[in-house]
């Protein structure tokens, strides 16, 4: 209209007599145009993707009495008794090459002899972690609990009845026609699949909250017998949980940390061979746990290489893709005697966020993505410091980033996550500022001392602590 306004001002006005007399000749041309333009445009508006921003988010910070060093992890495993002494001999040798630092934490409930695995002591742990984190996210946003219209809570193991979405409706008294969801037994990276979900809600209901809770709930999934396969996870997986508030407010731009640029999700579950690689069950006496694969990295990397191939047309520059897809052609014509090209991930992102699911998944991935030392910093030092804690671990790892001062406005940061099932999923976002760490954030206390060297075969050094 600027525009139209502009010309008309500099037309001379006999031209524009002119205009307004062949307009009157073509009156039903011109109403059908506009209608046309007005129709277009109002569907436009009513169907366009509304952005979905981060406000903020926070991590649990677990206090230093729930603290497991080495030597008492040990101490406590061999006082329980249930385990015999090659069971105790490979956990430690697991702990040794974990890549895990003498301050993760495990429940209260772990820290008894005998330990008290009971529903009363998980409850406390799933409300401990859960309210640690929401109570630091509405402190620093503002937000009232009752501005809230969606809730999404994931937890794998733990899914009792009230729910842990319940849960915390019932704490924070919200409202009453709120959308709330518990998403249970979709493994680490079930908090990608949260927001997903939370995004989608976000297209329909206007102008709301979104609050995304990602957990894992140790008290009650401990293995106390003497499977290797199932002492795994009791030697990486440590007490952790994320909140995030997410908004399709406009006005919310102006404060949000991060824009949802894209979230691919790839599922593996129709293999047999990825669907038990990660699988709760009994062991020959009937103790409970959670068995891990020999052939998990392997298929985790099936998964990752399809995952990527989704999304690397979203993300990757056009000299990328085309090298890409001249490598393919080139493998289909030679009969696979051309090595597959990688595509160089660093073009498209300035930070990843690499599940912290152990030291070989880091390893791995920094392998076949070509990464540097610097891009895995982030899921070294979480896995370090918190240990494996599931599906909320890339958001202690993007919390490492914002620490360092390294996140600056237009960042593209890369959230990737494997979970049981067996699923890859990715999350991208964009930094909408220069993002500095939040109040109480977790690595508040002990960011100084980091990053530590990490050494094969011995306890990793420990930053100093304030």
């Amino acid at each position: 209209m600027a525009v139209i306004l502009l010309e008309a001002a500099q037309t001379d006005p006999d031209e524009l007599r002119q205009v307004w007399l062949h307009l009157q000749y073509n009156l039903v041309s011109v109403l059908v145009c506009s209608t046309v333009f007005v129709f277009g445009t109002t569907v436009y508006i009513m169907t366009r993707p509304r952005p979905v921003y981060l406000v903020d988010y926070a991590c649990y910070r677990p206090p230093p009495e729930l603290k497991a060093p080495f030597h008492r992890f040990m101490e406590h495993s061999q006082l329980c008794g249930g385990f015999n002494e090659s069971a105790l001999e490979f956990q430690r040798r697991i702990l040794e090459r974990s890549g895990l630092g003498q301050d993760t934490c495990l429940p209260v409930a772990l820290h008894y002899l005998p330990p008290r695995p009971t529903m009363a002591a998980a409850r406390e742990e799933a409300e401990q972690v859960m309210f640690g984190a929401l109570d630091t996210l509405f402190n620093n946003t503002g937000v009232k609990p009752k501005d809230v219209g969606v809730l999404v809570v994931n937890c794998s193991l733990f899914n009792p009845t009230p729910s842990l979405s319940a849960m915390i409706v019932n704490r924070y008294k919200l409202r009453g026609n709120i959308k709330s969801f518990n998403l249970g037994g979709m493994g680490c990276s079930a908090g990608v699949l949260a927001v997903d979900l939370a995004r989608d809600l976000l297209q329909v209901h206007r102008a709301t909250y979104a609050v995304v809770v990602s957990t894992e709930n140790i008290t009650q999934n401990w293995y106390f017998g003497n499977r290797k396969a199932m002492l795994i996870p009791n030697c990486l997986f440590r007490v952790g949980a994320a909140a995030l508030l997410l908004s399709n407010r406009a006005a919310d731009r102006r404060r949000a940390k991060y824009k949802l640029v894209h979230i691919v999700r790839t599922h593996r579950g129709a293999d047999d061979r990825a669907f038990r690689c990660v699988y709760q069950e009994q062991d020959e006496v009937g103790k409970v746990g959670v068995s891990l694969s020999k052939d998990l990295m392997a298929i985790a990397g099936e998964a990752l290489k399809i995952n990527i191939t989704t999304l690397g047309p979203m993300v990757l520059p056009i000299s990328e893709q085309l090298l890409f897809f001249a490598t393919l052609v080139a493998k289909k014509l030679f009969n696979g005697k051309v090595k597959p090209y990688i595509p160089d991930f660093k073009l498209a992102f300035d930070h990843f966020c690499i599940h912290a699911g152990g030291r070989a998944v880091i390893d791995e991935l920094e392998k076949n993505l070509q990464l540097r030392p610097i891009h895995v910093e982030a899921s070294r030092m979480t896995l370090h410091r918190f240990g494996n804690t599931s599906s909320s671990s890339i958001w202690y790892e993007l919390a490492y980033t914002e620490a360092k001062g390294r996140m600056r406005k237009g960042h593209r940061v890369w959230q990737i996550a494997f979970g049981s099932g067996f699923k890859c999923n990715s999350a991208v976002w964009q930094a909408l500022r220069n993002v500095k760490p939040s109040h109480d954030g977790p690595w508040e206390d002990c960011i100084h001392g980091y990053p530590v060297e990490i050494i094969d075969g011995f306890p990793p050094r420990e930053p100093q602590q304030q």
